[in-house]
């Protein structure tokens, strides 16, 4: 599933590629990615004039702030990714177009989605944010504080790998990004909250703004379906240090990387660098 670098990634190109556009036109051969208004008649209908004033993500979370006070929502799930006319023709992975927005100035954005589990929203911009008052804080914002971060685990129990994957936790962290992220801490990913200290938390802090802002440096992580609005792949592979390196050397101490299930996903570290 793209991550927080991965949709920061996509809102980054978009901002360069529509804004001030509009869209005319909407085609889909897989209605049910859009899931509101629920009728693909109303959301057509809806949409058409609406000018792009904004593209911002919060979370997961690609978000269009249009005129009249609407806003459209894209959570690119699993395998989905968004394109912007040209695009890579060549790469298989842009092939899955399953809805696509006409633009006032002839071009086109597309969601290729190769398993059809993203999710399309049009409503108004005040019940949108409504919407996102679930989530955690964003980590890269520099209102983020270490002080902040640390109150979040103030009488929290539980694995450190699946608490800092929490959407209500920290918006926008993923398998990939806290792997990577425990793994320059020097933190096991199966570690209890409760029991680290304020060295771990300033290092944990740390690790995350990091890999995190390498990933958006990188463009992103591609090793599975995420392409940029280009149609092209991120080269954050280069730079991971445990995810999915089972049975690879750590480039720190040199001993094997194993990897362990957490809350039904795969985690993966070093044995001698993350002592549990």
């Amino acid at each position: 599933m793209p991550e927080l670098p991965e949709v920061q990634t996509t809102v980054n190109g978009l901002q360069k590629r529509v804004l001030g556009r509009t869209f005319v036109r909407v085609w889909s051969d897989w209605q049910k990615t859009v899931t509101f208004p629920r009728k693909f008649a109303a959301f057509k209908k809806q949409l058409k004039g609406k000018k792009i004033l904004r593209v911002w993500r919060r979370g997961k979370n690609v978000i269009f702030e249009l005129s009249d006070g609407y806003s459209l929502l894209i959570h690119m799930k699993m395998t989905g990714h968004l394109l912007v006319e040209p695009w890579n023709t060549q790469d298989p992975m842009n092939g899955y177009l399953h809805i696509m927005f006409f633009l006032d100035d002839g071009r086109k954005i597309a969601l290729s989605d190769l398993r059809k589990f993203a999710k399309v929203e049009l409503r108004p911009t005040k019940e949108l944010l409504q919407i996102f008052e679930g989530l955690g804080p964003e980590p890269l914002e520099k209102i983020f504080t270490f002080e902040k971060f640390e109150k979040l685990f103030v009488r929290k129990k539980g694995k450190v790998k699946e608490i800092i994957m929490r959407p209500s936790f920290i918006a926008g962290i993923g398998n990939i990004y806290a792997s990577e992220a425990l793994w320059w801490a020097k933190i096991h990913p199966a570690k209890d909250v409760s029991r680290l200290n304020a060295r771990e938390l300033k290092l944990l802090y740390g690790a995350i703004k990091k890999v995190l802002q390498l990933g958006i440096n990188f463009g992103g992580d591609s090793f599975s379906d995420y392409r940029d609005v280009d149609g092209n792949k991120g080269e954050f592979e280069g730079s991971k240090k445990v995810y999915q390196r089972e049975g690879e050397k750590c480039f720190r101490c040199k001993s094997v990387i194993k990897r362990l299930v957490i809350a039904q996903r795969s985690s993966f570290y070093c044995p001698r660098c993350q002592r549990l």
